[in-house]
């Protein structure tokens, strides 16, 4: 590994090391971050700084990831590219991953945050740098409109996409638009494995493009038993902001006699949709996993993750055990798209995991 790279990740393994560590003053960035926006609880933001933590400023990892490429001699080019990052803020630290790569790989990050979350990188990005002071020079916050750079990463729905397109088309481009996952059931899950789907489904309640918004379930599956199951959740009900969407959703299928399955705090309906409402799930019933396999393979583009049980003999590329959608690895791009090879640094073998 380049020595400069390796001074990056030393810092990078540091940075992860403070968040685990935690402190008073992290403690009120948080604070501050969640009282901010209403749908990042405490407990979620942590979560979301943890994962960050564990998978992604860890030494050992991320060295796994970057000896897969052909990195040059310096990642500190005289003249480096600007990549301007327009991140989302459905989830906590959204586009973290984005921001990761694009200073480890020696480019100038030029970062638009999200409106609804705007505490926390700051507060990161001034602890690398004291850490570690070149990364000084490696980013700034800019507000619009954004000027003087020469590619773009952006994220956002359906309709920001558009948007993006309109503006930054002429530059090299990634745009991602809206992304839902699924999880594909065989009926023979245990209790403690659909207590772990439950992460999957309600951690950041559904907002994130990993979280669980659609099951594939075989026919003739209990639903009953299932939302039993899930029972320990339901302390979201606890946040307004859910529960009103619950009492909303919930009202709309009892009026329109729309059948569905409903406990105290979570709705499913049949539907072929991917994307469904903050706390219901939509759901599709299957006769054989070629079914469900030629299915996820026509609808590729709008699926980010796919949750599979133990019990499920499916390979995807895509795929994620019970309870790890939202612990996606360094090498876990976002729809596929491998950034660094954007910014353009050459794939040389495949991740080897230990």
């Amino acid at each position: 590994m380049k020595k400069n790279v390796q001074q990056k990740i030393k810092a990078l393994d540091a940075l992860g090391k403070y968040i685990l560590a935690g402190s008073e003053e992290l403690e009120r960035v948080i604070q501050t971050a969640s009282a901010h926006n209403k749908w990042f609880t405490q407990d979620h933001v942590k979560y979301a700084l943890e994962a960050i933590a564990e998978n992604y400023l860890n030494e050992h990892q991320l060295h796994q990831w970057l000896s897969s490429y052909d990195l040059p001699a310096t990642t500190e080019p005289r003249t480096p590219q600007r990549i301007a990052i327009i991140m989302a803020g459905n989830i906590p630290l959204a586009g973290f991953h984005d921001l990761l790569c694009v200073i480890i790989s020696g480019s100038f990050a030029l970062i638009k945050q999200s409106s609804k979350d705007q505490y926390l990188l700051p507060h990161l990005l001034d602890k690398l740098c004291a850490i570690e002071p070149v990364f000084k020079n490696t980013f700034e916050f800019a507000e619009q409109p954004l000027k003087n750079f020469d590619a773009v990463i952006a994220t956002g729905s359906n309709n920001s996409s558009r948007y993006f397109e309109y503006y930054f088309g002429k530059y090299p481009h990634i745009i991602r638009k809206n992304r839902n996952s699924v999880a594909v059931l065989s009926g023979r899950e245990t209790k403690e494995e659909l207590l772990q789907l439950g992460k999957d489904i309600f951690l950041y309640f559904g907002l994130g493009c990993r979280s669980v918004s659609k099951l594939y379930v075989p026919r003739g599956f209990d639903f009953n038993a299932f939302l039993n199951a899930l029972a320990p959740y339901e302390t979201l009900m606890m946040h307004s902001g859910y529960k009103n969407n619950y009492d909303y959703q919930r009202t709309v299928l009892i009026m329109n006699k729309t059948p569905h399955y409903a406990s105290r705090f979570l709705m499913l309906q049949e539907n072929s949709a991917l994307s469904s409402p903050i706390a219901m799930l939509s759901y599709e019933e299957y006769d054989s996993l070629d079914e469900v396999k030629n299915t996820m393979k026509s609808r590729s583009e709008q699926i980010q993750c796919i949750v599979l049980s133990a019990q499920c003999p499916l390979t995807m590329n895509n795929a994620a055990a019970f309870g790890e959608s939202q612990h996606p690895r360094l090498w876990d791009y976002a729809d596929g798209i491998d950034t660094l090879q954007f910014l353009g640094f050459q794939r040389k073998s495949e991740i080897t995991l230990d």
